[in-house]
């Protein structure tokens, strides 16, 4: 009898894990937004060349509490049927409002 429950249980934990990790992980998204009143410098101009397979992600200025940081462009390997769009800051009233990097199914 103490064998039938103690199977039960795991059965029941079983479920109860493969239902709480087998979401997609497309749908688990964290929307952050960062605004500030203090507008980014020009942004720095990198070449890249052509990369079969590879996307180049531009380069664009980090706010780290105090002061923009450039983080340098790299190399993305590409997503068919999707568009790259690189990060960048987005003038909304006074503020600057920071915009993830993300790809948009075409």
């Amino acid at each position: 009898m103490a064998m039938r429950k103690l199977a039960g249980a795991c059965c029941v934990a079983a479920l109860a894990y493969a239902a709480v990790f087998a979401a997609a992980p497309a749908q688990a998204r964290a929307v952050v937004d960062i605004a500030i009143g203090v507008a980014p410098p020009p942004l720095r101009v990198e070449h890249a060349g052509v990369r079969a397979g590879y996307v180049w992600a531009p380069g664009y200025w980090h706010w780290n509490g105090a002061h923009h940081v450039w983080i340098g462009g790299r190399w993305v390997v590409a997503r068919p049927g999707y568009r790259y769009v690189g990060a960048r800051w987005v003038r909304i009233g006074p503020d600057w409002h920071f915009r993830h990097a993300h790809w948009v199914r075409l």
